[in-house]
């Protein structure tokens, strides 16, 4: 590899990272081809921090009713990441949660998967990759639109 090859990948390089930050990406994967047995593969990412916060339980006796404090325990949030029976996206794309537009969706909540089982689509590169269900079990929650953009790591749906 030359020294100009060389230059021009770091400024690719540094081009895809300033693309990564500019649309609030977490990660981009690139391979180009130089010729045969001549490639570059970058995978750029970062990592995000996940911070989470309960709410306060104690308040001064003036500062709130106490009709407010269910409210207030209402909102702490559990992240459907950390389910047990969450299923994750393996790569980035646009979710499908049916075979063709107006087709039935694979699954609704409630529905009973097998392993293995397609439960939606992730196209990437304009390529349909069916996404099996890990586990046997029923659908809780479907945590995407369909047509909506994943990026790799999401929680797509819940199985239980």
């Amino acid at each position: 590899m030359t020294k100009d090859t060389h230059d021009s990948d770091v400024a690719f390089i540094q081009a895809l990272a300033e693309l990564l930050n500019k649309n609030d990406l977490t990660e981009l994967a690139v391979k180009r081809e130089y010729g045969e047995n001549d490639r570059l593969d970058v995978r750029v990412s970062r990592q995000t921090q996940i911070v989470t916060m309960a709410a306060p339980t104690a308040a001064p006796a003036a500062a709130v009713a106490p009709a407010a404090a269910p409210a207030v325990a209402a909102t702490v949030v559990e992240d459907p990441a950390q389910h047990p029976g969450a299923v994750t996206s393996p790569m980035v794309g646009t979710a499908y949660r049916s075979a063709e537009p107006g087709a039935q969706p694979f699954v609704q909540v409630g529905t009973a998967v097998k392993e293995g089982q397609t439960v939606l689509i992730i196209e990437a590169m304009k390529t349909m990759n069916h996404i099996p269900s890990p586990r046997a079990g029923t659908v809780k929650r479907i945590l995407v639109e369909d047509g909506s953009p994943v990026e790799y790591g999401a929680p797509l749906m819940i199985i239980e």
